[in-house]
């Protein structure tokens, strides 16, 4: 058996030496420092993958501002000095945005290229998500939200609420299953007509199955996105793939036309898929997959981070609770539980610095996202002070996390504090300084430039109204006070808003109002 083996054994040797000897990137003049690592094709992904924050922070002590590391058969060039950020920004000539995100769609979710220049489509879907994300689209999904969440947390979850005594429940799995199925309903609308129909409490009730079990579908789907991206075919995964073939199937076209209420966000991506692209139906559904996944995947541990924070600060709830009294006092928005629902808009919303500096605070320390550019050719990168060669296909990024861990930036940056971005007059902060000098790039889990989430805006402000009716309709406390706060799952490091690594326990009950 040894003797068998041996030519095998020999043949992976000679493999690796030879890819040691000639396969590693030779650094060349005028490029940034080189780390190859140690493995054939993934080279530091698995030091990278463990715990990225760490891993850069070694680097740039070691080689400074710029750097380039080999992951996963990518030359990736990061860039740290946030000053230099604007340099990035501003090479749109040699760096391509979009072909990262479009590869990384359609291995994700399957459908074809949305890419117009491979001829699947000719739809901008960038502006597509412009403009009905944002503008005066953002205040119908406003307004549509407001209602859904509180159909969501009264309503359908009246079984839990009908006495006054505590509900005990895991955070995270709360705002899962709240801002899920509120999120769903906004944009996807709904198959029953609340107006005329006699059935309607049935109806609903069928409605929410049908939600919670895509609820479920998106969780097991959503559990192999880091491996999907990676560049693992999903058919290793044979229960995610089926979750995403039933997700698609919910979203196909035909029943999509049998709901209510559809989004302009969905009702004109129906539309651009229908005369702008070649895709058959099921594709057309997993682009829809995307928006939905795009959708929940960070709010949910959005929400999650700004709650519990919310319920571990009492002086953060204080400060939240006075704000959403002035505001509903303002509106002259009454709060009870015989039907009436409460109404904000967009510029009440807007006038709630507490909560707002309340969410990015929360944000800033949960936050692992990773901005990409493309090299679309061989070109020269000018940085404040110098400048470096890199390479057409190499990847230059940033990992603001860095930026928000950053002690000369933001003082004690591992504590939460929820005034952190108020100014002493109690309005937005938008000074941040580091080394004395003014930052332009100080808060970023969203990207930046053009690449900017397009549905920052709105996320954002569904935060503040589940929060918002939180702090209206509800008691709330943690079930332990002294509870730790749970550490982030750093499998998704460069995704988005990092998920705990564990659910914290609290309860709530209707207020007597």
């Amino acid at each position: 058996m040894f003797l068998a083996s041996w030519p095998w054994g020999m043949a992976i040797i000679v493999c690796c030496v030879s890819w040691f000897l000639l396969g590693r990137r030779r650094r060349r003049q005028g490029e940034p420092p080189l780390e190859n690592g140690f493995l054939p094709y993934l080279g530091c992904a698995l030091k990278f993958g463990a715990n990225p924050l760490e891993f850069l922070k070694e680097k740039q002590k070691k080689h400074g501002h710029i750097f380039t590391c080999h992951v996963a058969g990518k030359y990736i060039h990061f860039l740290t000095d946030p000053f230099s950020y604007h340099a990035l920004m501003r090479q749109g000539k040699h760096l391509d945005w979009k072909k990262f995100h479009f590869a990384t769609s359609a291995k994700a979710f399957g459908h074809g290229s949305i890419d117009p220049a491979e001829g699947n489509t000719t739809e901008n879907f960038h502006q597509t998500f412009i403009r009905t994300l944002q503008g005066n689209a953002l205040d119908a999904l406003i307004e549509a939200m407001m209602e859904n969440l509180q159909y969501v947390m009264l309503q359908s979850r009246t079984p839990k609420l009908q006495s006054n005594t505590w509900v005990t429940e895991g955070i995270y799995t709360f705002c899962c299953q709240v801002m899920f199925e509120s999120g769903f309903l906004t944009l996807f609308g709904k198959e029953f007509n609340s107006n005329n129909d006699k059935n309607l409490s049935s109806k609903q009730e069928t409605e929410r199955a049908h939600i919670l079990n895509a609820l479920e579908n998106f969780k097991e789907f959503d559990k192999i996105f880091p491996a999907l991206v990676a560049g693992l075919p999903i058919h290793l995964f044979k229960s995610a793939h089926s979750a995403r073939e039933k997700l698609g199937e919910a979203l196909l076209h035909k029943n999509l036309l049998k709901r209510d209420n559809l989004s302009e966000l969905v009702t004109l991506r129906m539309f651009l898929n229908d005369t702008l692209s070649t895709f058959d139906d099921m594709e057309k559904a997993k682009t829809h997959v995307a928006v939905l996944w795009a959708s929940q995947a960070n709010t949910i541990p959005a929400t999650f981070w700004t709650l519990f924070y919310l319920l571990k600060n009492p002086e953060a709830m204080r400060a939240a609770t006075k704000e959403v009294q002035r505001v509903l006092e303002s509106a002259e928005e009454s709060i009870s539980l015989d039907g009436k629902r409460i109404s904000l808009n967009r510029k009440q919303l807007d006038n709630m610095p507490t909560l707002d500096s309340i969410i990015k605070e929360a944000m800033r320390l949960s936050s692992a996202s990773m901005t990409f550019r493309v090299a679309k050719e061989d070109f020269t990168l000018h940085l404040e002070n110098d400048f470096y060669n890199i390479r057409k296909d190499d990847i230059v990024a940033l990992y603001p996390q860095l930026l928000h861990f950053d002690p000369d930036i933001y003082a004690d940056p591992l504590t939460f504090k929820y005034d952190r971005f108020l100014n002493e007059n109690g309005e937005e902060k938008t000074d941040f300084y580091r080394n004395g000098r003014k930052l332009k790039f100080y808060y970023m889990p969203f990207g930046t430039g053009i690449a900017k989430c397009p549905g920052r805006l709105f996320a954002v402000h569904e935060i503040k109204q589940f929060l918002a009716l939180m702090l209206s309709y509800f008691e709330i406390e943690l079930v332990d006070k002294n509870v730790k706060c749970p550490s982030l799952d750093q499998s998704r490091a460069g995704l988005g808003v990092l998920q705990p690594s564990n659910d914290i326990d609290f309860r709530y009950r209707l207020k007597c109002l």
